[in-house]
């Protein structure tokens, strides 16, 4: 009877740690079965002919002829748009935009559509540039693009507005407060429903929210999209970690919002960038690696974190993916539902572009 008494709690003991939200199985709420396209890819790489008149300099600037990275992604008139990170040899960033019928072969415009210029703004743009987009649409059809802006020393998480893609209307920092105005901070992922294939802006208990940051992850929320506040502890008044990096995992450095954050039947949905530590890693990735994870968050507490993957589900393994501006890196940002397949588009090696599909 002793037996089996015991072999009683230790079915419910290993029960319980089925249940654990940390456990490293695929589960439902998950978006896995990623494959790349390596016929294809890096379907993104440097052009040296891409020639723009940067309005700083006042020169021709061939704007993307050192790197190409980065990439966010959307569906518009049957298409898929690529908003990428394009560097020029002196490491300036802009953003440029190419179009596809089929999510694979892409078509440039030659000139970028965000980019420094000389207006309010350039104290935070110029000369680092603008870097590292994500795109959705707005409830009333329009497109919010949040960015980084680098100035050299600090990056700064900020947004803009359109009506078509080309012209945009600057926002500045998302932290505009002057308690976090020279903040670092960066990669900002709104909380989105799809619908017809879009990623909309939509509100959870009445408001708008933002994951952000590049060591542990913060919340950012607003009312209207354009006033954002960042969620703080009442006590210290500081911002909130609602995720953190892992000792002995492959996000053992730090996490950083991959694309969008998508609200599913499960909870909302966070694709997001893990890199690994120099030591108390995961051994068997080299150390400062950049591989992306799956977290899951409340539907209706996005500060929640209810269930997150314990390994990653694309890691670099090809040679434009270890060898590049910086090595070992796959950085997602782009993800699009079109034609019933997924399309996942992510920086390699900070040096050119790649696509994964589901």
């Amino acid at each position: 009877m002793k037996k089996f008494s015991f072999f009683i709690s230790a079915l419910f003991f290993w029960a319980l740690l089925g249940c654990n939200s940390n456990n490293s199985r695929t589960s439902d709420w998950t978006l896995d079965g990623f494959v790349k396209i390596d016929s294809s890819n890096p379907i993104l790489k440097p052009d040296t002919s891409q020639i723009f008149n940067c309005p700083i300099s006042e020169q021709p600037i061939h704007w993307e002829e050192k790197n190409v990275l980065n990439p966010t992604a959307l569906i518009k008139d049957d298409k898929i748009y690529l908003i990428y990170r394009a560097q020029d040899s002196m490491g300036t960033s802009r953003l440029g935009m190419a179009v596809s019928e089929d999510g694979i072969h892409f078509k440039k415009n030659p000139t970028p559509i965000l980019f420094p210029e000389q207006d309010s703004l350039q104290k935070y743009e110029w000369k680092g540039g603008i870097e590292d987009p994500r795109i959705i649409m707005t409830e009333d059809e329009k497109y919010i693009l949040t960015y980084t802006s680098y100035d050299g020393k600090t990056a700064r998480l900020c947004f803009a507005f359109s009506d078509d893609l080309v012209h945009w209307r600057k926002m500045g920092p998302v932290l505009k407060d002057p308690k976090y105005i020279n903040t670092w901070s960066k990669s900002g992922a709104i909380v989105v429903k799809e619908k017809n294939g879009n990623m909309i802006a939509t509100k959870v208990n009445g408001k708008y929210w933002m994951y952000f940051g590049d060591t542990d992850l913060f919340l950012a929320y607003s009312e209207d999209l354009y006033n954002w506040t960042p969620a703080e502890n009442n006590e210290n008044k500081k911002m909130i970690s609602v995720m953190h990096p892992r000792m002995g995992y492959h996000d053992s450095r730090l996490v950083e919002p991959g694309p969008y954050a998508l609200i599913t039947k499960d909870g909302i949905l966070l694709l997001y960038n893990g890199s690994n530590a120099a030591n108390f890693n995961d051994t068997s990735l080299p150390k400062f690696t950049y591989s992306a994870g799956q977290a899951l968050f409340s539907a209706t507490n996005p500060h929640q974190l209810i269930n997150r993957t314990n390994t990653y589900f694309i890691k670099p393994d090809k040679d434009y993916e270890k060898v590049g501006e910086v090595n070992e890196v796959c950085f997602i940002e782009g993800l699009v539902h079109f034609k019933n397949k997924w399309f996942l588009y992510y920086g390699t090696a900070d040096s050119k572009i790649a696509v994964a599909v589901k």
